[in-house]
């Protein structure tokens, strides 16, 4: 374990602390703490301020690969955007992630589907898994690209899984797991 993976985690077991100590200002897990954790890219910041931090320290790209973060732009609906990490590639056209504050306020998705519906296939647009829907989500989101943790993915192969670290998180709102439908649908 490198110095900054050590400060990261370090980092993350001071913010769980402070949730609890202080529930007004920090109630819920946001993705980017957690994106930050599972996936090893150390940004900090909004989730849509990830991809132009990431320009000059991280290779960035429209191609997913295991352990890229998906940086989402921001809308109106999602103001301060999203990060999620690749936990899987199923096809060209469709991946797995692992992400927190989606579906459910401070939760924890893991290997939940989100599909390419731009239309020139290049990861622009983006349906995600939503559990009240128990299926994609009704929303086209836009996104900004792939932040890789080590390298670009034609430098690199994304066969492996990243193994994603024990996490202990305190917070005062109870933390849901749901997993998505990981497969394949005719749509």
């Amino acid at each position: 374990m490198n110095l900054k993976s050590l400060a990261a985690r370090f980092a993350l077991v001071v913010s769980c602390t402070l949730m609890t100590a202080v529930p007004a200002s920090a109630k819920y897990l946001q993705c980017v703490p957690f994106a930050r954790e599972v996936s090893g890219i150390d940004l900090r910041g909004n989730a849509n301020t990830w991809w132009g931090q990431a320009a000059g320290r991280y290779d960035r790209g429209n191609t997913p690969a295991v352990g890229a973060v998906m940086a989402f732009k921001a809308t109106s609906r999602m103001r301060v955007g999203h990060v999620a990490m690749v936990s899987r590639i199923v096809s060209n056209r469709e991946v797995l992630l692992t992400h927190a504050n989606w579906s459910t306020r401070g939760g924890i998705e893991r290997d939940v589907r989100a599909v390419d519906v731009s239309p020139a296939g290049d990861w622009s647009q983006v349906r995600v898994w939503y559990a009240a829907n128990h299926d994609l989500g009704t929303s086209v989101n836009p996104v900004q690209g792939f932040i890789y943790a080590h390298g670009s993915p034609a430098a690199e192969p994304a066969t492996a899984e990243p193994t994603l670290p024990a996490m202990t998180i305190a917070t005062n709102a109870p933390i849901h797991v749901v997993t998505g439908v990981a497969l394949a649908s005719a749509r």
